[in-house]
C-alpha cells in the first residue's frame, strides 16, 4: 500500500451533528451544513480528507423510538441501528459537503461508505459499558429507566447521565481497499461512521455484534491503514486541559506521546469523555503518523495549519 501525500483524517462528534436535544431532521441538516462549510475549507491542494463522524445521540435516540413501538414493529439489533445511523449522517454530511465545495468553487468527488469494522469477541469492554449513546437524562431519570429497560447508565462528564453500551477495540476495516481508492482519486470519503457497524468473524464468517465503536478509535485505525499523516479530532473545546474544572485547570499545546499517556495512567482524562481522543491520538502517532491534534470544531482548520488545538507528537 501506497502512503497517500498529505492525508488528514478529521474525527467529528455526533454531538456536532445533534441540535440540543437532538431535534428535527432540518435541524441535523443545518448542523451538517455548518460542519461541511469547515470541511470545505481544510480541501486544499494536495491534501486529501477523510471523515469519521460519530453516532452516539443519533444511535441512542433511534433505539428508545424502536422501543416506543416495539409492540407493533420488532425492534432491530444495536449493530443494525448503527448501520441505520451511519447511512443517515453519511448522506447528511456527503450531500453538505458537496455543496459547500461546489459554492466555494473548488468541486471534488464526495462519496460516504457503509462501513464495517471488525472487533474481538472476546473484548473485555463488553462486560464493562462505557460509551454514552442518546439524549442526556437526569440521575433519577436515568435510573428508572436503567431498572425498566435493562440499561447501563453513568454520568457523562458532569453534563448529565445516559446510557451506556459496550464500545469494543477497533481491530480491522473491512472496507479499507475501497476507502483507499477513492482517496487515491482525490476525494472527499465520510467513512467508519459511528465508528462502523461492529462485526466479528465467528466460524469464518462476519457476524453483526451489539456495541458502540468509539469513533476516535476507528479514525485512528483507518488512518494508520491509510497512511494518513494527521488526525483531527474534534471536541467542543478548543485545547485539552489538565485537572478540568477545577481551579488548577490548565490547557495544554503541546504533548508528547510518553506524557500522554502518563496522563491517561493518571486518570486525567475520563474514558467516556476526552480520554479516548488523548489515547487514539498517541496511538497514532506512536504507529507512525505526523501529528494528531485535538480542537473545537470551530478551529479545526486553524489546527491543521498549526495555528490551533493540542498536538500530540512524538517527543
Amino acid at each position: 500500500m501506497t502512503a497517500l501525500p498529505e492525508t488528514v483524517v478529521l474525527a467529528v462528534g455526533g454531538n456536532a451533528l445533534a441540535p440540543a436535544g437532538l431535534g428535527d431532521f432540518a435541524g441535523q441538516e443545518e448542523r451538517a451544513r455548518h460542519v461541511a462549510g469547515i470541511v470545505a475549507g481544510m480541501v486544499g491542494d494536495g491534501r486529501r480528507l477523510l471523515v469519521v463522524h460519530g453516532n452516539g445521540p443519533q444511535v441512542g435516540a433511534l433505539a428508545m423510538a424502536q422501543e416506543a413501538v416495539a409492540r407493533e414493529v420488532p425492534p432491530q439489533p444495536l449493530f443494525v441501528l448503527g448501520a441505520m445511523t451511519q447511512g443517515q449522517l453519511g448522506y447528511l454530511l456527503a450531500q453538505a459537503v458537496r455543496d459547500a465545495l461546489e459554492a466555494a468553487g473548488r468541486p471534488r468527488s464526495v462519496a460516504a461508505l457503509v462501513t464495517q469494522v471488525i472487533v474481538r469477541p472476546d473484548d473485555p469492554a463488553f462486560s464493562s459499558p462505557t460509551k454514552p449513546i442518546g439524549p442526556f437524562f437526569s440521575q433519577g431519570r436515568a435510573r428508572r429507566l436503567a431498572q425498566a429497560r435493562g440499561w447501563d447508565v453513568a454520568e457523562d462528564a458532569g453534563r448529565g447521565w445516559r446510557r451506556v453500551v459496550a464500545s469494543p477495540e477497533p481491530v480491522e476495516v473491512v472496507e479499507r481497499e475501497e476507502i483507499l481508492r477513492l482517496l487515491e482519486r482525490d476525494g472527499v470519503v465520510v467513512a467508519c461512521g459511528g465508528g462502523g457497524v461492529p462485526v466479528a468473524r465467528v466460524a469464518g464468517e462476519l457476524v453483526g455484534v451489539d456495541a458502540v465503536i468509539d469513533k476516535d478509535f476507528a479514525a485512528d485505525l483507518v488512518g494508520r491503514l491509510v497512511g494518513a499523516t494527521t488526525l483531527l479530532l474534534l471536541t467542543g473545546v478548543e485545547r485539552v486541559s489538565l485537572d478540568f474544572g477545577t481551579p488548577a485547570e490548565r490547557p495544554v499545546d503541546v504533548m508528547t506521546v510518553a506524557e500522554a499517556r502518563g496522563h491517561l495512567a493518571g486518570g486525567q482524562f475520563p474514558p467516556g469523555s476526552m480520554g479516548p481522543k488523548v489515547a487514539a491520538a498517541a496511538r497514532f502517532v506512536e504507529a507512525g503518523g505526523r501529528e494528531a491534534v485535538i480542537t473545537s470544531l470551530e478551529r479545526a482548520a486553524d489546527a491543521v495549519e498549526g495555528r490551533a488545538g493540542t498536538r500530540i507528537v512524538r517527543g
